[in-house]
């Protein structure tokens, strides 16, 4: 056999190309030659390729060879073309059996000794392989427990390319390498719901009307801002988040391993991500860093954060584009980046939580401490735009804490407890939109909000009084209504009453208080 072929995979963004790995052994002037449209790092893997191979104790016949990566209209990254190429060599020269590579998919990087090294992406290939009836993969060793994740497709993996051999040439792989059905790692629903933390809500003093606020964004799934002087507890608020959040579910769990896989961000001996994403970005980040970028864009922080919590910190410190970049994904829940190659698409859906001084100095509206001069502080609060903030839901004054708030011999409520309540809110929400593609409040769409977020004749009044004297347009018109939802199904109210809405409404206050003389 002059020709052998072996599937692999190349990712573009989240989705998965299959790639046919094509070798061709014939008479003539000695080369090795690939084509395919391949990147630089792909071209190189000839050498790696050719080495490995010898240093296996195996020879490639002096003679011309070709290697094509099918269909050349895929660009073809990273080195995890290395494995699949050498066994396509192999099988030309007849020394695997083609039997033992049907319907086989291989994905891994070879060192000059042979080894077979460790990819990115590797959980989102296999799970695809198994959807399209692939009989088995082949992995790295270090990939092994995140590819047995991906349930109904068995998963085999060699520390180098002799004992992959070795392997292939025992008999039946597909039987040897064991089904995966989500083992050496794995959970099941619920399986990590007492999970510890090291920081905890009750360690914050005093601050109980901006943890209540946080509750009530975590428990509606809300955008959440929080203004004050330095000190006064928003980034130790922020970061207590992730211990009041709700568990994942299994399937959510997978989703958001499939993309930290992608990126190289798994552990190799728990791969399976058991608790929802907290990314906390400096203010420094870029747009690409934010979205994604590159000439074959991969995930960015907002990607990151999927199913969790984008944290910004000095919200105000931030360029005005970068922010506003969010305002897209914020509103969509995911993120769609053209270029040349195509459409690229990732899922965004994401509670953003910011915190941020009120003025450079940070302690404007008080005239005893506050230094800035009127246009000093137009110019910091205007880098946060106004259809920006029309995007967050909660918007929670946090005045600077009192001594004896400070040195209060016991703390607050823990998280384990208002994570209790947080649950049974999203219960409720759950059980309600049980007919709908959303789960949460905050995702509730306009057409949707008459029908979940009603209000009796005493609540339109004072919404109507509201939208008047605080200049509301309809999209924060709407999130106070959500808001108003959610503070109901932590009551444990069917229905929005005055009072629910008044604190939803109170949550916009700050909003009017410091961006009302910029509009």
């Amino acid at each position: 056999m002059s020709l052998g072929m072996v599937c692999s995979a190349a990712l573009h963004g989240l989705e998965v190309k299959f790639i046919r790995v094509e070798a061709d052994l014939s008479n003539g002037l000695p080369m090795f030659h690939m084509v395919g449209y391949l990147s630089g790092e792909v071209k190189e893997a000839g050498e790696r390729v050719r080495t490995a191979i010898r240093n296996s104790g195996l020879e490639i016949p002096v003679k011309k060879t070709v290697i094509n990566l099918s269909p050349g209209s895929v660009r073809k990254r990273g080195a995890s073309f290395d494995l699949p190429i050498a066994l396509a060599i192999l099988l030309s020269q007849g020394l695997v059996s083609g039997a033992a590579l049907k319907g086989a998919l291989a994905v891994g990087e070879l060192g000059l000794d042979g080894s077979i090294r460790d990819v990115a992406g590797v959980l989102p290939i296999v799970w695809e392989a198994g959807k399209q009836g692939y009989r088995f993969c082949i992995v790295p060793p270090g990939n092994e427990k995140e590819a047995r994740l991906a349930a109904g497709i068995p998963v085999l993996a060699a520390g180098s390319l002799s004992e992959l051999l070795t392997l292939l040439a025992m008999g039946e792989p597909a039987a040897g390498a064991g089904q995966s059905g989500r083992t050496d790692g794995a959970a099941k629903d619920g399986d990590w719901q007492e999970m510890e933390f090291q920081e905890d809500f009750c360690e914050v003093r005093g601050q109980e009307a901006v943890k209540r606020s946080a509750e009530i964004a975590v428990a509606g799934g809300h955008n959440f801002l929080m203004i004050g002087p330095p000190g006064s507890g928003k980034s130790m608020i922020a970061r207590r988040i992730p211990t009041i959040l709700p568990p994942l579910s299994m399937e959510e769990a997978l989703e958001i391993t499939k993309i930290y896989s992608i990126q190289g961000m798994l552990d190799k001996d728990t791969p399976l991500m058991r608790r929802r994403p907290f990314r906390e970005v400096h203010h420094t980040a870029t747009r690409a860093a934010l979205i994604g970028g590159g000439a074959v864009p991969a995930p960015g922080e907002i990607s990151l954060a999927h199913r969790g919590v984008l944290f910004l910190d000095e919200l105000s410190e931030f360029q005005r584009p970068v922010l506003d970049v969010l305002r897209q994904p914020l509103e969509e829940k995911r993120i769609r980046l053209t270029r040349k190659q195509g459409v690229y698409e990732f899922p965004a859906d994401f509670m953003l939580a910011a915190a941020m001084n009120p003025c450079p100095c940070g302690y404007y509206p008080d005239a005893s401490r506050c230094t800035c001069a009127p246009g000093s502080i137009s110019r910091y609060l205007g880098k946060v735009s106004q259809p920006f903030l029309d995007r967050i839901d909660i918007c929670m004054d946090t005045p600077a804490v009192d001594y004896r708030s400070l040195r209060a011999g016991e703390g607050g409520e823990t998280s384990a407890r208002i994570r209790e309540r947080v649950m049974e809110a999203r219960q409720r929400q759950a059980f309600r939109y049980r007919q709908e593609p959303f789960a949460v409040n905050a995702a509730v769409p306009a057409r949707k909000i008459p029908v979940y977020c009603a209000l009796d004749t005493q609540g339109d009044e004072m919404l109507s009084q509201a939208f008047r004297q605080m200049g509301l347009t309809a999209r924060t018109c709407h999130k106070v209504l959500k808001v108003a939802r959610t503070i109901a199904d932590l009551a444990g109210e069917e229905a929005i009453q005055s009072a629910h809405l008044a604190e939803a409404v109170g949550y916009r206050l700050p909003d009017a208080k410091y961006w009302g003389n910029l509009r």
